[in-house]
């Protein structure tokens, strides 16, 4: 199709509303900008430390956003974790909002209550380049020295037996004495943001043939870890609850 200019005759009717005193009319020439087409609403998806979704709430609550009787809270201890979900009716609206409460990094590194094994002197290099975590730095010191000078005795013990009805016994005993002491301490945050936690970590040996490893448990750190989570938890909620009285919470 041929484009004609605007330059040539071409003839215009214009109606304007009675009454209309002035008026401007403006004629561009050229094809007209594309109109955008329709998206529809940017869902809320955001995640961060288990404060977040209160600092959210703090901010949004009453604006309109969102009604309190169309959103809710989802509470996951195992997981110590808090979503708050939005306009749960509406699904081009319904946003979530997740806080969590994250292990410290440096407490999982020691592998506490993992089973993670331990080869004695890549256990001592990483306590001395820990040494930071734990509240008596010669206590440190002494224990780096044992495990990078690892020595340990093993003693088995095997018993057989078999009775005159047809029994049959079969004990089977092993011990290990070694220099490491049977516990330590460490001073060292489980959760990021939270305090430092005393704990007594123990020391446990296996042995395979003529390798040993150990692993490190420790119940205080299982307790403590508790404790910590439902406070933490029961915290947010007592706060999102005084500013957002009638949110549902559900637990599961």
């Amino acid at each position: 199709m041929k484009e004609e200019s605007l330059s040539e005759d071409k003839k215009f009717t214009v109606n304007f509303p009675e009454g209309t005193a002035f008026a401007e009319v403006i004629i561009r020439e050229g094809k007209a900008p594309e109109v955008l087409p329709d998206r529809p609403p940017v869902r809320t998806s955001l995640s961060g430390m288990l404060g977040t979704p209160f600092e959210y709430l703090k901010k949004r609550v009453g604006t309109g956003q969102f009604t309190q009787e169309r959103s809710f809270l989802i509470v996951n201890r195992e997981s110590v974790k808090i979503t708050l979900v939005i306009n749960e009716n509406d699904e081009y609206l319904r946003g979530t909002v997740e806080g969590r409460l994250e292990f410290h990094p440096r407490f999982q590194e020691f592998g506490i209550n993992t089973g993670k094994g331990w080869e004695p002197a890549e256990l001592g290099v990483f306590f001395k380049m820990n040494r930071s975590f734990f509240p008596d730095k010669n206590a440190n010191m002494k224990l780096v020295t044992e495990l990078m000078n690892f020595k340990a005795s093993v003693n088995q013990k095997i018993e057989r037996s078999v009775s005159e009805k047809g029994d049959k016994g079969d004990i089977f005993t092993q011990t290990v004495n070694s220099n490491l002491p049977a516990s330590f301490v460490l001073n060292i945050p489980i959760f990021k943001g939270t305090h430092a936690e005393t704990l007594e970590v123990e020391t446990f040996a296996k042995i395979n043939g003529r390798e040993v490893t150990f692993t490190l448990l420790s119940p205080g750190a299982s307790q403590a870890l508790e404790d910590i989570r439902d406070r933490a938890i029961d915290g947010q909620l007592n706060e999102i609850v005084g500013i957002a009285p009638n949110i549902a919470i559900i637990e599961v």
